[in-house]
């Protein structure tokens, strides 16, 4: 029964894991923020919203001082996601100190024993809670930052507990159209696995950048990401070839198709206005994602933010598969900022 359960749960959970499922806690490579959904799902440059911090404890800065972050995906296969975020500065010579919570419900499930007998229904929920704080190193432009990440998941009666750390280093200035970023997300150790054997935490390092034109109000982002793994590729059935014997020969996964599945780029149109248009791409997603003789648009994401007054309203589509898509909703509130 406790094969057929993990079985039943990772199979619900493939639609978008790390590294073709390999990890527990894979949860926590989902992108909850719109705005990082809508410029394809990965961006790391982000240095205006309280979201971001989750993914690079870099970003964290006092311009983020009592912003809420609340956030809800409507994931594939009725699968709900959502996180809450806030960050405080404590003052000017501490810093700001930054917190999150992710929660994912995998819904209802049918358990069954080794004879595929029906024992009844179970959930399964994933939860993390997360400390970050950044430093400015002093009369530079360079910021350092780290999350610390308590861990917790349980699949019908079976728990599990980790912990997890996130560090960043980030180059942003005001007076350059232009911003680095480096981050090791998510090295950690499973304190108690669902089991006897203890799984890896889905360990990510991953570099961006951003660019923002002068002329043009239209921002670049760039991440490449998986480099702790050269080889992410996995064939898409969908490109074999099949011979006239009926045998079937797996799609050729060169070197240049396996390296552009690292990255992800996201343009921002009119980032500093009041409404901004959002599109992104993640080659990996359209690569392993698309059919040979249909148009499926996946690996695109789209997607737009409002503010009014003290809220912004971030929204972002996900294109993954003609069976299925992903939206994302973000409300992001100012507390210091009075009225509406």
């Amino acid at each position: 029964m406790k094969i057929v359960i993990r079985l039943i749960f990772f199979i619900s959970f493939l639609g978008y894991s790390q590294v073709g499922g390999e990890r527990v806690f894979n949860f926590l490579n989902i992108p909850t923020s719109a705005h990082q959904a809508a410029l394809g799902g990965e961006v790391i440059t982000l240095q205006d919203d309280v979201n971001q911090p989750l993914w690079n404890p870099a970003t964290i800065s006092r311009f983020m001082d009592n912003q809420v972050g609340l956030n809800y995906v409507n994931y594939l296969a009725g699968v709900n996601i959502g996180s809450a975020t806030f960050a405080h500065l404590i003052n000017r010579r501490i810093g700001t100190i930054h917190v999150g919570i992710n929660y994912i419900n995998y819904g209802e499930f049918i358990g069954a024993d080794e004879f595929g007998n029906e024992t009844g229904e179970f959930n399964a929920r994933d939860l993390a809670f997360s400390v970050g704080y950044a430093y400015n190193i002093p009369k530079s432009d360079v910021y350092v930052g780290a999350n610390a990440k308590i861990l917790s998941s349980k699949i019908e009666n079976y728990t599990s507990q980790g912990v997890a750390f996130d560090f960043g280093i980030y180059y942003f200035s005001d007076y350059r159209p232009y911003s680095f970023t480096g981050v090791i997300r998510n090295m950690g150790y499973q304190i108690s696995p669902y089991d006897e054997k203890r799984e890896s935490l889905p360990l990510e390092i991953a570099v961006g950048a951003s660019y923002k034109l002068t002329d043009v109000p239209l921002q670049w982002h760039f991440t490449i990401n998986n480099l702790q793994k050269w080889n992410i590729s996995e064939p898409n059935p969908s490109n074999g070839q099949t011979d006239l014997d009926g045998n079937t020969q797996d799609e050729n996964i060169n070197f240049f198709t396996n390296a552009i599945r690292h990255l992800v780029i996201g343009a921002e149109f009119f980032p500093d206005k009041g409404f901004n248009i959002r599109l992104g791409y993640n080659f990996r997603r359209a690569a392993e994602l698309s059919l040979s003789e249909t148009r499926t648009f996946a690996g695109i994401t789209a997607g737009f933010g409002l503010k009014m007054g003290r809220f912004k309203l971030d929204y972002a589509f996900t294109k993954y598969h003609p069976a299925d898509n992903s939206s994302t909703f973000t409300l992001r509130m100012d507390l210091t900022r009075k009225g509406f």
